[in-house]
Order: structure tokens, then sequence, then C-alpha cells
């Protein structure tokens, strides 16, 4: 479990504990006794050494005369759990799965606020530099070969182009051009695409010039799907924002890089500069 994620369950636990102890118990051992419970139960669920259950928050609320906080305290369970999930476990069957899970965030979201500081964005790349990265991705985990399954699940996202009134506002530093994922002719057919993607009214493609001056450190890619939900990949896991206060935070960052971009024709020179470079 991530450093976050333990942060979060040892604050719920001490939020029970408050409970207990405002409701009168002034032990572990009696409000165990009182819940059926075993003392140990009591104690690592309030240091953060166990996950409590759904069923768990219910009997401690209603013990402690708490119900109305139950919802609250559920959801916040359930962020617990969603806040750090292993690439390993994720990825247990293969690379189309995570893709197809995708799918039903994407149909719901309006708004999207995409950075990417070294790779081409997902939903904007062509089907053979999404075959590349799925290579990578597959070696790397050393999980089951769907290469082909991920990549046609990955391009059905590209429907959601060319529907609706939503809108994609992608952030790509100058380095995804130039990061060579399967060779030049991949390169190239990749940089025709997001010249092409350019055009479509609901698309935004901003790229942030290598010498640009920036007003926040270029960090890990993440991904925003309206002011709800939060993506943040890293090498061992897929780290999930839900707080409010966390995502404001998200949107802040994604407006800073945004001052440092390009879009219109100062970003096609920048693509077409690196289709000069992968046709040498």
């Amino acid at each position: 479990m991530s450093n976050r994620a333990q942060e979060a369950r040892e604050a719920l636990g001490a939020r029970l504990r408050g409970f207990r102890k405002d409701a009168g118990f002034k032990s572990g051992r009696a409000f165990a006794a009182a819940a059926g419970w075993a003392e140990s139960k009591v104690s690592r669920i309030e240091n953060g050494k166990q996950n409590a259950s759904e069923d768990d928050i219910r009997a401690w609320c209603e013990h402690t005369g708490n119900q109305q906080q139950a919802a609250d305290l559920i959801a916040t369970l359930r962020h617990i759990e969603e806040l750090w999930l292993e690439w390993r476990r994720q990825l247990g069957t293969g690379a189309a799965p995570r893709q197809r899970r995708a799918l039903p965030v994407y149909a719901r979201t309006q708004v999207f606020r995409i950075f990417h500081p070294t790779v081409v964005w997902g939903t904007l790349q062509t089907a053979e530099y999404a075959a590349e990265t799925f290579k990578q991705v597959i070696g790397y985990y050393e999980v089951p070969d769907d290469t082909d399954a991920a990549v046609a699940k990955r391009l059905e996202r590209q429907q959601y182009l060319y529907q609706g009134q939503r809108r994609f506002n992608v952030l790509l530093a100058e380095q995804a051009l130039y990061s060579n994922v399967g060779g030049p002719e991949v390169m190239r057919g990749q940089l025709d695409r997001l010249l092409a993607v350019m055009g479509l009214v609901r698309v935004s493609l901003g790229i942030i010039p290598r010498s640009a001056e920036t007003k926040i450190w270029l960090g890990n890619s993440f991904s925003m799907f309206d002011d709800r939900l939060v993506l943040v990949e890293t090498y061992s896991a897929e780290f999930s924002v839900t707080q409010p206060q966390e995502i404001a935070l998200y949107a802040r960052a994604f407006d800073l890089l945004r001052s440092s971009a390009v879009y219109g024709d100062s970003a096609r020179s920048l693509i077409r500069r690196a289709l000069g470079h992968w046709s040498r």
C-alpha cells in the first residue's frame, strides 16, 4: 500500500477511535465486547493496521451513535481501497482488460485535462504507436501478451473525439515528439496523426517547448476527468485522486503547465520540426 493510502487508513482509524471514546467506551476491549469482535481487531483498525469493511463501519457507527456519519466514512473507505492499484494486479490477465475498464469513465466525462511530458496520450495514438507502448508494458510487467486486443480497446476511446460536446485539453511536452517509440516510421505516422487531430473542434493540443519557462516542474503524467477523478501513472501503480482538495491541486498544476505551452501554428511548427528529425 502507498504511503498516502496508509496515511488515509490511519486517519480513518483515528476518527473511529474518537467515535469510540466519545461514546463512553474507554478501551478497545469494552468496544470489542459490545460489537462481538476480538479486541485485536479494534486495535488494528484504530491504528491503521487492518482495513475495516463497510459492515465494520456501519457497526462502529451504530454502536457509537454516529449512524449519520456512516455514508461519509464508507466513501472514505472506498477511496482508500481505490487510492493505489498496483499495475501487476490491474494487468494480471493482460493489458486489454484495463483498457476496457477505462471506457465507461471516458463515456461519462465531458471535460478532459491531460498532461504527458514524454509520450503521446493514448487517445491520440496511432495503432502502430499504441502497439509499441503495449509491448513495453507487457514486457516490463511480465504479463500475458494481448497486444492486439489492448490496441483495439485503446482505439475505441477515439470515438469520443467525435461525439457530444466533450472538450479534450491535451498538453504534451516537446520531449513527447522525440521519445523514440517504435522507430522513425512509427514516429512519423504518430506526428502526422497529431497534426490531423489539431483540426478537430473538440481538441485543444498544446506543446510545452523544451526551452519554455516553467511555472511548475514537469512531473508525472496525469489525466483529469471533469472535476471528479485524476489518474496518475507511475512505474509501480496507477494512483487515483478523488478528494476535491487534491483534484483542485491538479487543476492548478494543469493551468500552470498550460501557461508554458504553445498552440495553433506555433505547436504545428514544433511537430513539423520533429517530423523533419524523424525523416532524416
